[in-house]
């Protein structure tokens, strides 16, 4: 059975939400080794330094249930430290193992993955052998541990959330059975007051909600219970009465007989004799409760709308399901007002690079009633792309129907942008340095054997190594932008493109560089930006092998946007460079040679902009399209949030 088809049986045991997840975890660990032909196969947790084993199927005597080591002797401390997988096939010759862990486990061959749960480390996943494995892991089999370690984390995190709405739904029961319980017990108040405001009756039921004895209350004035600010409303509304005027829901703060303050609605009419006013009559509820009830409902819809994530409620039922209600939140997080957000389904923020995949798994869920969290890429109302997490809960009514589908929306573009630009620094690195490595090692041994001429393999040495310092210098350089703080600001266009111009021409005096500026509105970036910038001018000059090379920069308006454009006549990018650029992603078969236009990547999206650059026969052409201020605007109107840096 291929790869495809065991990840397809990964697939269809962790799809049985029904099951224990340690049930699904035995099944897919037997899946492993009859897949990968590795007699043990164990689950890790790994909490402060240690290492423990969940599960474990296979006989070695380390590797059972309970057992436990530092994370320092354990395979999985260098597992947990990489992104994807760890593959060994020979530990006793990989350095990818440490001794310690060789000599306490004796495992010659080991594949394991991390367990990643609310993104944070939870363990590992891994099958070994004491026995040296002939092949490398092929890739089918690495995918294969890497997708087990996802469903796994995934069934964990369910869990979690399972339990905690378990949890959440018995507090919720016990707190409406105690509010039932209250209601069942208490009575309102019944009274009469003479002409003097005095009691000449009191139901008993003022013993159950004041603490006092009805008898002990008749004949004493009402002001003596009830306090300050509210004394005042009693008297006016008593004196009311006494004209005529029915007291209708005043609500009056009383004092009990422990001295503390009890919400009494009153509601009171005159009582006549042969026409006459003789005393009032009426009745009190205790509102306490509801009074804090209400400050608590206010509170927490003051929380909603003022949340900094998205919060929204859809109705539930049909082929859509149209929102009904959005906080401030929502708003900013997506850039749609509430009157333009409401009545349409959460589609509307679906867009070109949305991954199609995500929505189906968001779908499948909402359809079957299911809650979920997904991370995809939604388009803010100005059109521009950032990562959404959105998590969607079902909302039951008394019946247990399905009648709203409560959602969360967290703009985590800067941690996605994160996350992916260690992906690329990691990637160009590896790359660059392996092969740079390699020619230097080629170049040894023509030194060594003597066929190489050694001035010339001298210059190839050096030149081979400066390459790896200036990639060294830019892989920095892109690590310390992105550490900064953002900071947009308005940035005077003709100004700053003027005086990178002007610093060009002094260092390059026999090239060309022509500026047109056809605008006079400002820029809302960083100060980074003139690095990014500078950075495509220099490419324009530094890569055409003419003697007098020529760089034209422009800057137009285009709606709200600010467009400068870099052009050489130097020999064109590399299709394929500017192809990863364009398409925002690096693959083994396609990846850039360098770091510096990602740098301008990295510093244009961080402001909302883009950046796009294709090549030619008749050179380069290098496309920033930033946010335009005008001169009555704030920074803060302009200022964009961040957008996806690749998709």
């Amino acid at each position: 059975m291929d790869g495809s088809s065991r990840r397809e049986q990964l697939y269809e045991v962790f799809a049985d939400r029904g099951r224990p997840v340690g049930e699904l975890v035995a099944d897919a660990l037997d899946i492993g080794r009859a897949y990968l032909d590795l007699p043990i196969g164990f689950l890790t947790r790994i909490e402060d330094g240690t290492q423990t084993i969940i599960q474990s199927t296979g006989d070695h005597e380390l590797i059972q249930p309970g057992e436990s080591c530092p994370l320092d002797d354990a395979y999985c401390r260098r597992t947990v430290e990489l992104d994807g997988h760890l593959a060994v096939h020979h530990a006793s010759a990989s350095e990818a193992v440490s001794q310690t862990a060789l000599r306490t486990f004796g495992l010659e061959t080991y594949v394991g993955a991390k367990v990643l749960v609310d993104d944070e480390v939870y363990g590992t996943v891994c099958f070994a052998s004491q026995t040296q494995r002939d092949a490398e892991f092929d890739t089918d089999e690495t995918v294969f541990i890497e997708v087990f370690a996802k469903l796994v984390g995934q069934a964990i995190e369910r869990r979690r959330y399972e339990r905690e709405l378990e949890q959440r739904n018995e507090r919720l029961q016990r707190e409406k059975a105690r509010i039932e319980g209250i209601a069942e017990t208490s009575f309102d108040i019944l009274f009469q007051l003479d002409l003097d405001g005095e009691f000449t009756y009191v139901s008993p039921a003022v013993e159950q909600t004041l603490g006092y004895a009805p008898g002990t209350l008749v004949g004493s004035p009402f002001a003596d219970i009830i306090v300050q600010p509210t004394l005042d409303d009693a008297l006016v509304a008593y004196a009311d009465a006494l004209e005529g005027e029915p007291a209708e829901n005043v609500e009056l703060d009383f004092v009990d007989a422990d001295g503390e303050r009890v919400v009494i609605e009153v509601n009171a009419t005159p009582v006549t004799d042969d026409g006459e006013i003789v005393g009032i009559q009426g009745v009190g509820r205790d509102v306490t409760e509801q009074k804090r009830r209400e400050r608590e409902l206010r509170l927490k819809n003051r929380a909603m709308d003022e949340a900094d994530i998205g919060i929204s409620i859809a109705e539930a039922g049909g082929d859509s399901n149209p929102l009904l209600y959005v906080n401030e939140g929502f708003e900013r997080v997506t850039g749609y007002g509430a009157d333009e957000a409401l009545g349409r389904d959460c589609r509307f923020l679906q867009g070109e690079a949305t991954d199609p995949d995500r929505v189906a798994t968001l779908r499948e869920h909402i359809d079957a009633e299911e809650p979920v969290l997904v991370e995809l890429i939604n388009y803010r109302e100005d059109g521009t792309p950032f990562w959404n997490q959105v998590q969607v809960s079902p909302v039951e009514d008394d019946d247990g129907e399905v009648t709203q589908f409560l959602g969360f929306q967290t703009d985590i573009t800067e941690r996605k942008r994160t996350e992916q630009l260690v992906q690329l620094l990691n990637r160009v690195l590896r790359h660059n340095l392996r092969n740079d490595m390699n020619a230097l090692l080629g170049f040894g041994d023509l030194l060594r054997e003597g066929t190489g001429e050694p001035t010339a393999v001298g210059s190839r040495i050096v030149s081979t190594a400066e390459s790896l310092v200036h990639l060294t210098e830019q892989a920095r350089e892109l690590e310390r932008y992105a550490r900064y703080e953002r900071d947009p600001r308005r940035l005077d266009t003709d100004a700053m493109l003027a005086a990178l111009v002007d610093e060009q021409r002094e260092r390059f005096p026999d090239a060309t560089v022509e500026l047109d500026c056809r605008t006079e509105r400002a820029v809302c970036a960083g100060v980074e930006l003139e690095q990014a910038l500078t950075e495509l001018v220099e490419n324009g000059l530094k890569h055409d092998p003419s003697s007098a090379p020529c760089v034209r920069v422009t800057a137009a308006d285009e709606g709200d946007w600010v467009v400068c454009t870099v052009a050489d006549d130097g020999p064109g990018i590399d299709e394929m460079e500017a192809h990863v650029i364009s398409k925002g992603q690096e693959s083994a078969l396609e990846h850039g040679s360098g770091l510096g236009l990602w740098l301008v990547n990295w510093i244009v999206t961080r402001y909302g902009g883009s950046f796009q650059i294709r090549g030619g026969d008749d050179g380069t052409v290098a496309t920033v399209r930033l946010p335009a201020i005008e001169d009555g605007q704030s920074v803060a109107d302009v200022a964009r949030s961040p957008t996806v840096l690749f998709r």
